[in-house]
């Protein structure tokens, strides 16, 4: 994944699946005109169904959030499964094709305005490479160029699946202004993760930056996946939106095809996917590329600031707190680590070092995620889940440490504190003679004995 420039290869292609899933789930999602449920009244019906909000709730809370919770600070864990290196090699097939290229052409033409170079990790490309690249280039460019005549021209002329109540003119407004939000939430959250892995003094001089910095690592780290919340929710939203703004809605055979085109190709255009192209390329790989090529300089921007206040203010009002809690089973049945443990913190690393400590003693630094495993091996997977007993010499260190600590602490301890201090010891050199009888009864019992004395 991290191969020459595959993670901006990823990022494209994931991006592209995001937004086709979510445009095909608003369209299996949309209520029939209409439609009762449970019985409710014609206005609640009308706010959680006809607006896409039930929908938009159940797609964000359980397809989305719960697993982004989790992933925004245990990276690590969550990316060691099989079926993560299948969605990987699915999105570099998606990127092959061509089809979003143009927003490399956008991402050198921002480096060229800012004086500065594009850095690949790769060689230049020459040759054939070249040429395949820029041919794909200027594929997507004509790609892009007729995705959005097609859609200007269906919702001018009232061919989607826009609300009826909302004019062609208005609807063409209402999509460019929601996609230059989610390209600018979109761009956030790849700054953000790019900043979470820089200490702090070097995460810029701005004012701005560093005050969005520190409102984002706030709370012992917890805004990070707040606003991972909040932003999900905005972000889905509006992809439900511009999902009916884009689907075209002409029944072939009966309405005129857009352009003259044949029923083949007009039932083609009513799958979604030119919208899932124009959302993709305008509203979101654009504005990410940039975003990771200047994460500070993107954060010194006054909007981003408003903006994670915005979407930390969504997250606050609880709606898709449902989320932290699936999201805490999760994380308890896959045995999710913070990164911190297998890489340590920024200033860690800078130093040379990093932690050495697990929430499963004795096994310091196993991966959480298990590969798939058949359902007769499952209460093996998780038994391993499980912490691994402490051997009798790592039970000694811990309640020799414990004694030490508690020496030092009474000694500067006033003298009514002493007596506590006096007791907790006397219950850990029990602890510790218990422990040598046990051993004892399995082995050589001449080693502990010092330990009581030294104690």
């Amino acid at each position: 994944g991290h191969k020459g420039d595959n993670l901006d290869r990823y990022l494209m292609g994931r991006q592209f699946m995001v937004i086709f899933i979510n445009f095909t789930i608003s369209l299996c999602g949309s209520p029939l005109e209409g439609a009762s449920v449970l019985g409710l009244p014609q206005w609640v019906s009308d706010i959680f169904l006809g607006s896409g909000i039930a929908m938009v709730l159940t797609n964000v809370n359980i397809g989305q959030l719960t697993a982004q919770v989790n992933a925004s600070h245990c990276m690590l864990d969550y990316i060691n499964t099989h079926f993560m290196t299948f969605t990987l090699y699915a999105t570099l097939f998606i990127e092959a094709t061509g089809f979003m290229h143009v927003c490399y052409l956008i991402r050198d033409l921002v480096h060229v305005a800012a004086g500065k170079t594009y850095e690949s990790q790769e060689p230049p490309k020459t040759g054939l490479t070249w040429f395949f690249h820029w041919g794909r280039v200027l594929f997507s460019m004509a790609v892009l160029g007729f995705c959005l005549a097609v859609t200007i021209e269906a919702i001018l002329n009232g061919q989607t699946t826009m609300w009826d109540s909302v004019p062609g003119w208005a609807a063409v407004i209402i999509f460019f202004v929601l996609i230059s939000i989610v390209g600018l939430l979109e761009a956030m959250q790849i700054a953000f993760f790019a900043v979470a892995k820089f200490k702090k003094e070097d995460r810029g001089d701005h004012p701005m930056a560093r005050r969005t910095c520190n409102l984002l690592f706030k709370n012992g780290g917890r805004n990070l996946p707040g606003f991972m919340v909040g932003r999900q929710v905005t972000v889905t939203l509006i992809f439900f939106v511009a999902a009916r703004a884009t689907t075209l809605n002409i029944k072939v055979g009966e309405d005129d095809n857009i352009f003259g085109v044949s029923d083949a190709l007009q039932e083609f255009f009513n799958l979604g996917f030119l919208g899932a192209i124009l959302t993709t390329i305008l509203g979101s790989i654009s504005w990410q590329l940039v975003a990771s090529a200047f994460p500070i300089a993107f954060l010194s921007n006054p909007v981003v600031y408003l903006m994670l206040n915005f979407v930390l203010l969504i997250e606050a009002t609880g709606i898709c707190a449902a989320s932290w809690f699936f999201g805490t089973i999760h994380k308890k049945i896959a045995g999710f680590q913070l990164d911190e443990v297998y890489v340590g913190t920024a200033e860690e690393r800078a130093a040379g070092g990093k932690p050495d400590t697990s929430m499963h003693p004795g096994r310091d630094f196993s991966m959480g995620t298990n590969v798939l495993v058949a359902p007769s091996d499952w209460e093996n997977a998780i038994k391993n889940l499980e912490p691994v007993p402490e051997t009798f010499s790592q039970q000694r260190e811990r309640i020799l440490s414990n004694i030490k600590s508690m020496k030092e602490m009474m000694a500067d301890a006033p003298e009514e504190e002493k007596s506590t201090f006096a007791a907790g010891i006397e219950a850990e050199v029990k602890f510790l003679q218990k422990l040598n009888e046990e051993e004892a009864a399995e082995g050589d019992a001449s080693a502990p004995v010092k330990d009581i004395e030294a104690a």
